[in-house]
C-alpha cells in the first residue's frame, strides 16, 4: 500500500508571524497600491503525483490568524464530461473535497456522491464555508482549477483538501489487482498575510479595531444599566469582564468594525448600545431608539461579518445582542448605523452621524463551574498516554481527582455529576468534561463510551472550543434513533438502553467539551452505577480486528498523523466492519484461483514425455508456487512471505510463456541454455520491480517470439551454411529475384507444416487469446473469476503450441531419414570438423 502524505505549510511562518507582527517595520506590499499592505506567508509547490485507482492524498493549509487570502492552483491530465459522472461507479470517480480543521472522509456516508457538485469549481461565496467544520464539500476533479479565497471568506486555522481517485467501502479493501484508471495532479498553494493586526480584507486595506476586556467585576450587578444589559438575570457567582466604548459617531450606513478575543470557555457574551443620539444631541442614560437611529449589530466568529453572512445580528439601539457560550478565539464585530425613518430632507439626514456608546461584557464562571447561574459542574480531564509505539497519540482521558487511578481508562460518572438542587425543571443539571485533542492528532478518533446497570438516564453533547448545550452543538447522542448519525464524522456502534457508544471520527485538534445532561434526575439515582470512557484512538473500532490492521503515517512537517484501516480481502469501510464477500463467496474464490493451476499438469506431462527437462522443471515449479501464491493472497495460508511467493508466481509465469517459444525452435541445448539464461534474467527484473503491471503480458510475449526468432536465426545459420547468394549479387535481374524470394517463402511455408501441427497452432493461438482477453478484463471485483481462466487458459495454450511441434523420431546408426536429407551437407562437413 502506498503511503498517503498529507502536506503542511507555513511552519516556519507560523513560529516567526507575532514577532514579525510586533516590530511592525515590515512593508512588502504588492508593486500596485491596490493591493495594499500584504505579503507572501508561505507558498508551497505539491509535484506531480499519480494517483491509481483507489489511492488518496492529502494537502494541509494552515491560515494563520492575520491572513489575508489564500490562493489554490491545481492542474490534472483529468478529462471527463460531467453529464456522464452518474454514470460512472464510485470506484472510478475523480473527486476533490475540502474540510476545515481535520481531514475530510467522503466515503464514511453517501451523502459525498449526493451532494456532490457536478458544475465548474470556482471561487465560493462566504456562506459555502460557514459549515464545513463538521462537514465537507466534493467537487468533481477538474483539469484546471484556480481558487482565491479572502480571510472574508474563509476562517483562519488549518484546512485540508482531499484528492480521491474512487471512493466507497471498497478503497479500503485488500485487492488482489488494481487495474483501473488513473490521473495525475500537481497543486500550488500561497498564503497572503497583513503586515499589521489592525487591518483586514483581501488586500489589508480596512480597519479593524481591537476591543479588550477590563478587570473582572465580581457580583457588582446593582446599576439599573447592567441589570438591563443582562436581562434582569440574578447570577449568584458569575465573573464578568466588562468595557465600555464611549461616544462614537458615524454616519448612516458607515460601518466600524472590531475584534474581541475570548480567551477561555465563557458562558454568555453581551452587546448593547447606550447613550444612542445625533451629533450635538445627548440621550445619556437612554438605551431607547433616539430619532429613528437603528444601531445595526452583526457578529462573526473567525471572520468579519456581512449583513449577508453573519452568525448573529441584532439592532443593539433597542435591547442587548446576547450570544450564548461563545467559543474560545476572535470574534468580529461589525456595527452599522441605519436610519429607521427615511427623512424627507434628505440633505439634513445626510449629514447627522448616529452616535453611541458600545458596551460589551463577557459572563465567565470560576474554575470547576458552569452555566449560567455558575452552579454546574465542569471537570478538566487529564491525558494518560497509551504505551503503544505503533500507534502514536493514542490516549485516554480521566478527571483531575486524587480519587482517580491513571491505571484505568475508566471512571464512574454518578460522583462527578453536578447537584440535581442546581437544575431548574425545565433543564436537567448538565455536566461538563474539558480535554484537550494535541497539535498533530486531527487524523485520530475520539471513543465515548457509557456502560450502566439500568438504562442510561443521560445524553450526550459535544462542541469543539466552547461549552455545548441543546441547541448548540457539533455532535450529540440522545438515544439510537436520535443522534448526529446524519453526519459523515459521526458513528455509533451497538448501542443499547444500558450502552452507548459512538466514534468521532478525524477529529478536530484543540479543545474540546463534552456535556452530559441527565433527563431523569430523579428516579433511582441513587442505585444508578454508570462507568464512562474517552479515548483517543488512530483507527476506528480497531478495524474490526482481524478483518483489518491500522496503517499510520507522518506529515513532512511531523506535525499530523493521519491513520486508515486496511482491511482484507473480504472486508471495507472506514472500520473493515463492511463485508465485500460473503464466506461462501470467499471459498469459491480461494477454491478457483487455487484449483485452476491444475492446468499446469498438462504442459508439464507433455514436457516430461517429450524429454525437455528444462520445460518440465519450469511448467511444474510454476504451476505449485501460483498455487501457493493464491492460497496466501486470499488469506488461507502462506507457506512464504508474500513477496517471496508474489515474485515466484510472476517470473515462472513469464518464464513459461518464454520458454514455449523457445521449446518451437530446433536448437541445440547450449543454444538453448543461452537463451534461457538471458530470459530469466530479463523476466526476474520485470517481476521484481513491478509484477503486476497489465504491460508484463504484452513485453513477456514480446520477448517469447524474440527468443523464437533468435532460435530460428541459430537453426537456419547452421543448417544452410552452403547457402549463398548469386556471384551476380545485386546486379541480377528483378525477375530472378522474385523468384528467389518466391521459392524461400515457399520452402518455408513446408518447412513450417512439416515441422507443426497446423490444428494444434491454430488452436493453440485461440487459448492465447482468451488469457490476454481474461488478462485485460480483470478487475478488482472480478479479479477471481477473470484471472482463474487466465490459469487455465496460459497453461493450455502452452500445452497445444508443445504439442504442435513435431518430433523426429530417432534413428540409429546415425541414418538419415528422407525427411532429413537437405540437411546431409551440414552433417557431413561436420564430419571432420568432430574428427579433428
Amino acid at each position: 500500500m502506498a503511503e498517503y502524505p498529507i502536506f503542511s505549510f507555513s511552519v516556519w511562518f507560523l513560529l516567526l508571524y507575532p514577532l514579525i507582527l510586533s516590530m511592525g517595520q515590515f512593508n512588502c506590499s504588492f508593486a500596485d497600491s491596490g493591493q495594499g499592505n500584504s505579503f507572501i506567508l508561505s507558498s508551497f509547490s505539491y509535484p506531480e503525483t499519480k494517483l491509481k485507482q483507489y489511492e488518496w492524498r492529502y494537502i494541509r493549509v494552515d491560515l494563520p490568524w492575520g491572513f489575508s487570502s489564500v490562493s489554490i492552483m491545481i492542474e490534472s491530465d483529468v478529462e471527463l464530461d460531467p453529464q456522464s459522472v452518474f454514470k460512472i461507479s464510485n470506484g472510478s470517480l475523480p473527486l476533490i473535497c475540502f474540510r476545515g480543521g481535520s481531514l475530510p472522509l467522503p466515503d464514511s456516508s453517501d451523502d459525498a456522491v449526493k451532494k456532490l457538485v457536478v458544475g465548474s469549481l470556482s471561487n465560493w461565496s462566504a456562506g459555502e464555508f460557514k459549515d464545513l467544520q463538521n462537514a465537507e464539500l466534493c467537487y468533481l476533479m477538474q483539469k484546471s482549477i484556480s481558487l482565491k479565497w479572502s480571510n472574508e471568506q474563509i476562517m483562519p486555522g488549518v484546512w485540508y483538501f482531499g484528492l480521491f481517485n474512487g471512493i466507497g467501502a471498497t478503497r479500503t479493501q485488500s485487492k488482489m489487482i488494481i487495474r483501473g484508471s488513473s490521473y495525475s495532479f500537481s497543486a500550488n498553494v500561497t498564503v497572503e498575510g497583513c503586515s499589521s493586526s489592525n487591518v483586514w480584507g483581501q488586500y489589508c486595506n480596512q480597519s479593524v479595531e481591537s476591543l479588550t476586556c477590563s478587570q473582572p467585576l465580581t457580583n457588582t450587578y446593582s446599576e439599573p444599566h447592567l441589570l438591563a444589559l443582562m436581562g434582569n438575570q440574578t447570577v449568584e457567582q458569575g465573573v464578568y469582564s466588562r468595557t465600555v466604548r464611549q461616544n462614537s459617531c458615524y454616519g448612516y450606513n458607515e460601518p466600524s468594525v472590531y475584534s474581541l478575543e475570548i480567551p477561555d470557555l465563557a458562558e454568555q457574551l453581551t452587546i448593547t448600545a447606550t447613550d444612542v443620539g445625533f451629533n450635538g444631541t445627548s440621550s445619556m442614560n437612554n438605551t431607547n431608539n433616539a430619532g429613528g437611529i437603528n444601531i445595526m449589530c452583526y457578529v462573526r466568529y473567525g471572520s468579519i461579518p456581512l449583513t449577508t453572512v453573519h452568525d448573529y445580528s441584532a439592532d443593539i439601539s433597542k435591547g442587548p445582542l446576547m450570544i450564548p457560550l461563545p467559543q474560545v478565539g476572535r470574534w468580529y464585530i461589525r456595527i452599522l448605523p441605519v436610519n429607521a425613518t427615511m427623512d424627507s430632507d434628505q440633505t439634513q439626514a445626510s449629514s447627522r452621524k448616529a452616535c453611541y456608546s458600545l458596551m460589551w461584557q463577557l459572563l465567565e464562571c470560576p474554575v470547576g463551574k458552569a452555566g449560567l447561574n455558575c452552579t454546574w459542574q465542569r471537570h478538566a480531564l487529564q491525558t494518560v498516554l497509551r504505551k503503544n509505539p505503533s500507534a502514536p497519540f493514542e490516549s485516554y482521558y480521566i478527571p483531575l481527582s486524587g480519587n482517580m487511578s491513571s491505571g484505568s481508562a475508566i471512571f464512574a460518572l454518578e460522583p462527578l455529576l453536578s447537584n440535581l438542587s442546581a437544575s431548574s425543571k425545565s433543564d436537567g443539571p448538565w455536566t461538563y468534561f474539558v480535554l484537550d485533542v494535541p497539535r498533530g492528532a486531527a487524523g485520530g478518533n475520539m471513543h465515548i463510551k457509557l456502560v450502566s446497570d439500568t438504562p442510561v438516564r443521560y445524553e450526550i453533547y459535544a462542541r469543539f472550543d466552547g461549552l455545548p448545550s441543546v441547541g448548540i452543538r457539533d455532535y450529540f447522542y440522545v438515544n439510537k434513533m436520535n443522534n448526529s448519525n446524519d453526519s459523515p464524522f459521526f458513528t455509533s456502534y451497538s448501542s443499547s438502553d444500558d450502552k452507548v457508544e459512538f466514534y468521532i471520527l478525524f477529529i478536530r485538534e484543540g479543545t474540546w467539551s463534552f456535556g452530559i445532561k441527565h433527563v431523569d434526575p430523579i428516579a433511582n439515582a441513587s442505585h444508578d452505577q454508570t462507568m464512562m470512557s474517552i479515548s483517543l484512538e488512530r483507527c476506528p473500532k480497531r478495524c474490526s480486528a482481524p478483518h483489518g490492521s491500522c496503517q499510520n503515517f507522518v506529515d513532512e512537517s511531523g506535525l499530523t498523523i493521519y491513520s486508515y484501516c486496511s482491511c482484507d480481502r473480504t472486508h471495507g469501510g472506514i472500520d473493515c466492519s463492511i463485508e465485500l464477500v460473503s464466506h461462501r463467496g470467499h471459498l469459491w474464490q480461494s477454491i478457483s484461483l487455487i484449483a485452476s493451476n491444475v492446468a499446469a499438469v498438462f504442459p508439464a506431462y507433455w514436457a516430461l514425455r517429450q524429454k525437455a527437462l528444462a520445460e518440465w522443471v519450469i511448467f511444474t515449479s510454476s504451476g505449485i508456487s501460483s498455487a501457493l501464491y493464491h492460497a496466501c493472497d486470499v488469506g488461507t495460508w502462506c507457506a512464504l512471505k508474500f513477496g517471496v511467493l508474489q515474485f515466484m508466481d510472476f517470473w515462472l509465469s513469464f518464464m513459461a510463456v518464454v520458454s514455449t517459444f523457445v521449446y518451437l525452435a530446433e536448437i541445440n541445448e547450449a543454444s538453448k541454455r543461452t537463451i534461457h539464461a538471458a530470459v530469466s534474467i530479463l523476466t526476474a527484473l520485470m517481476a521484481i520491480t513491478g509484477a503486476t503491471r497489465s504491460s508484463n503480458i504484452v513485453l513477456v510475449i514480446i520477448i517469447g517470439a524474440t527468443g523464437l526468432l533468435i532460435g530460428w536465426l541459430i537453426e537456419f545459420s547452421t543448417r544452410y551454411r552452403s547457402f549463398s547468394l548469386p556471384t551476380g549479387g545485386f546486379c541480377m535481374n528483378v525477375l530472378q529475384r522474385r523468384q528467389n524470394i518466391r521459392n524461400f517463402i515457399v520452402n518455408a511455408a513446408r518447412m513450417f507444416l512439416k515441422r507443426f501441427r497446423l490444428g494444434f497452432v491454430v488452436a493453440g493461438l485461440i487459448a492465447l487469446t482468451m488469457a490476454a482477453i481474461s488478462w485485460k478484463l480483470e478487475t478488482s471485483e472480478s479479479y477471481w473469476i477473470w484471472h482463474s481462466i487466465w490459469h487455465v487458459s496460459i497453461y493450455t495454450s502452452s500445452f497445444l503450441f508443445l504439442c504442435s511441434k513435431v518430433v523426429k523420431a530417432a534413428n540409429p546408426g546415425n541414418q538419415t531419414s528422407e525427411e532429413d536429407g537437405d540437411y546431409r551437407l551440414t552433417r557431413q562437413n561436420s564430419l571432420p570438423r568432430g574428427e579433428e
